[in-house]
């Protein structure tokens, strides 16, 4: 048992006494990199056996292939005759270095790829290191940070995405590009690819109204001269727009924050990935999701913006100190001295401390209701149970035309001598003796301009105050009326266009319905003129009194006519059966003309009593007989009928209006209701338009149509106001 434990402990030093070189991309010194080396070096240092030598390719600054070559040949002395456990590459330009020379320095040594935004697996086998390669990949999630920047400022118009030429740059490029495929163009989105520092600045020198900017990186200018950290973070802190950062080197230097990589978390990551490859040797490559939301305090309130807005568990740096912070020392004294004393010193701290935490919230709802009541149009007051006017918002100052200072503390009574004021109570007493009826009222500004006002009252009760109260908001209905109005103007309007278009066939009708009495009159006049040398009186009786039922029905037919053309102003009982019939009687000769027959058919015991417009209804049965005789003159001269049928189903009056003119067209049959669409060359689409709206809208009906027994079927219900009837 000894034996074991002691092979254990030997096995475990040998694991953890290592030697591990790690190869910078860039130059000591450079933030981005040295924060992940200090986070490597924490976690392994933890481990005394192991020794870590670190070299500075300086990449940033100096790029040629002749310093890479003599890069090559520096470390070929330097590394000569060293032997290491495990290579760590921070960043692109120390990975693809550590691949180009694997095979001359490091040629069984097991790799550990730090930083790298993509990970290419056919690179690794190209050079013979796929099977002694891991990588911690660096993935900045634009994505999330977007949403933080959309929830920190909700009427955001514009966002810029900056970045820079470099060849780091191009490894960031698929995820802005996919971010920028993705965007769903609530607001503007810029991407800024720029090579010049002093461009931006320029940019962001101005205040941009709910404008922001997301920094992915900028290190580089045109000329190939590396940006200082100091540069940068004095263009991110001078900026007059909130800028938001992918990781940690800006946090508290300028930048607002967002979802961060922290470099130091990250470089602890790696440093564990290390020590589970000197351990286990096992290769393998991770995308690191260790992102953290990390926000700057202070920037966050120069730029009005409420973190509170964050659903995610968020770190605040650069917080402003407070009291105990500022004299914790003071305080430890004090605590040491008299611990009785520090706990009341303490708790009196705590109570002030929360008081004035109280103060700010209750100041800041305050503030807040007072912002959002002046922005409502309507204008609002608040009275309490002895009718003092507590509060009220600019609006209903301004309607009364006096200052809001004036009216607190008042009651409405005090200021009669307003006429304005006087109006006021006038409406409130009327509103109060019939709400049902006065809840409206007309108001005249400055510029003799009408205003309507809806008037409405609530009781109010304070459950901590005890207190109660009444609450009157006057709501400007004036442009809701006015849309009414001409609402209904347009419907009349459309109604007696329709009827005008159908006027021509009607007087064709009335025309041929005469023509048959003008020929009769004539012949019995003839007739009594040329017989009167007869002295039969009866016989003369005879003929006025032909003349006159002659003359009766044409008085008639007119008098259908002018019924029928007279627009209906309010709902009556009628006969539906006795308005089809005046309907068809007026377009009977025109039927009879064209040879199409119509047939009418009434279910035993149907309730035909409705309540509606009885000329409207008529206008919109016509529409109907009308559009199917112009479908039946394609038809056979003996084959054009139109059969109606009128039945009760449940508390409906349901007319059916069945044609055999082969019916709608399926492209056609889902549009034929809408306004100006005609399946006639010289249609105006407004028949069955009107038809459907003085049904639907006028009548409180349901039409419908579809092709049946190869014609168009039309299906009118309607309430009827008869008892007990269904079938």
């Amino acid at each position: 048992m000894k034996r074991i434990i002691l092979i254990l402990i030997l096995n475990i030093e040998f694991i953890f006494a290592a030697n591990i070189l790690v190869i910078n991309s860039y130059h000591k010194g450079y933030e981005f990199s040295d924060s992940i080396v200090a986070g490597i070096e924490r976690k392994l240092y933890t481990y005394p056996d192991i020794d870590i030598n670190i070299l500075y390719m300086d990449s940033k600054r100096v790029t040629s292939k002749e310093y890479y070559d003599n890069l090559a040949n520096l470390y070929s002395v330097q590394l000569k005759n060293r032997k290491y456990d495990l290579i760590i590459a921070i960043d692109r330009f120390a990975y693809d270095f550590v691949l180009e020379v694997s095979n001359k320095f490091f040629k069984n040594e097991p790799i550990l790829a730090v930083g790298i935004e993509n990970f290419s697996k056919a690179k690794a086998i190209q050079y013979g290191v796929d099977n002694r390669v891991s990588a911690l990949l660096e993935r900045r999630d634009l994505k999330s940070n977007i949403k933080v920047i959309e929830n920190l400022m909700p009427s955001i118009k514009k966002l810029y995405i900056i970045n820079d030429k470099s060849l780091n740059a191009l490894h960031t490029e698929p995820l802005i590009r996919k971010l920028i495929k993705d965007f769903n163009n609530k607001y503007e989105l810029v991407y800024l690819k720029e090579d010049n520092l002093d461009n931006l600045q320029k940019r962001f020198s101005k205040h941009e109204k709910n404008s922001a900017a997301l920094f992915i990186r900028f290190y580089k200018n045109k000329n190939g001269e590396l940006n200082k950290n100091q540069l940068i973070a004095k263009f991110i802190k001078d900026s007059k727009i909130p800028i938001f950062i992918t990781d940690s080197i800006f946090i508290n230097k300028g930048a607002v924050g967002g979802k961060l990589v922290d470099l130091n978390r990250f470089g602890e990551t790696a440093g564990q990935m290390a020590l589970n490859i000197l351990d286990k040797k096992e290769f393998r490559v991770v995308v690191s999701e260790d992102l953290h939301y990390i926000f700057d305090a202070q920037k966050l309130s120069e730029f009005a913006l409420l973190f509170n807005t964050i659903s995610q568990p968020f770190e605040l740096v650069n917080k402003r100190l407070t009291f105990y912070d500022k004299y914790r020392r003071l305080i430890e004294f004090v605590f040491t001295l008299s611990p009785l004393l520090v706990f009341l010193i303490l708790g009196l701290i705590h109570n002030i401390y929360m008081r004035k935490q109280v103060e700010k919230e209750l100041r800041q709802r305050i503030d807040f209701d007072e912002v959002l009541l002046n922005a409502i149009e309507s204008p609002i007051f608040w009275q309490n149970d002895k009718g003092i006017i507590v509060d009220s918002n600019r609006t209903f100052c301004k309607l009364l035309k006096l200052e809001c200072k004036n009216l607190y503390g008042k009651k409405l009574n005090d200021l009669n001598e307003n006429k304005n004021v006087t109006k006021i109570i006038e409406v409130l007493d009327l509103y109060k003796e019939n709400q049902i009826e006065n809840y409206e009222f007309e108001y005249f500004d400055e510029n003799s301009k009408k205003i309507v006002y809806l008037v409405k009252q609530e009781r109010f009760r304070d459950e901590k105050s005890k207190s109660e109260g009444l609450v009157t908001i006057f709501t400007d209905i004036t442009k809701e009326q006015e849309i009414a109005r001409e609402k209904q103007k347009n419907r009349q309007f459309i109604v007696q266009q329709s009827k005008l278009a159908e006027i021509g066939e009607v007087f064709s009708s009335i025309a041929h319905q005469w023509k048959s009495p003008l020929v009769e009159i004539t012949a019995i006049a003839q007739e009594l003129f040329y017989t009167r040398k007869c002295d039969a009186i009866k016989e003369d009786e005879s003929f006025v009194s032909d003349i006159m039922k002659q003359v009766d029905y044409m008085t008639n037919t007119i008098n259908d006519f002018q019924n029928f053309i007279m627009p209906s102003n309010k709902k009556f009982q009628f006969n539906i059966k006795e308005a089809i019939d005046s309907m068809l009687e007026i377009v009977n000769h025109n039927m009879k003309y064209n040879n199409v027959k119509i047939n009418i058919e009434v279910e035993d015991n149907t309730c035909l009593e409705i309540y509606g417009y009885k000329n409207e209804f008529m206008q919109s049965f016509l529409n109907i007989i009308n559009n199917a005789k112009d479908a039946l003159l394609n038809n056979d001269y003996k084959n054009r009928k139109i059969d109606i049928k009128l039945s009760n189903y449940k508390e409906n009056l349901i007319i059916i209006i069945q044609d055999n003119a082969g019916g709608i067209e399926g492209k056609d049959i889902d549009k034929i209701f809408k306004p100006y669409y005609s399946t006639k060359k010289e249609g105006h689409g407004i028949g069955l338009y009107m038809t459907r709206m003085i049904v639907e809208d006028k009548m409180g009906g349901k039409i419908s149509v579809k092709n049946k027994n190869a014609g168009a079927c039309f299906k009118i219900k309607l309430g009827h106001i008869c008892e007990n009837t269904s079938t």
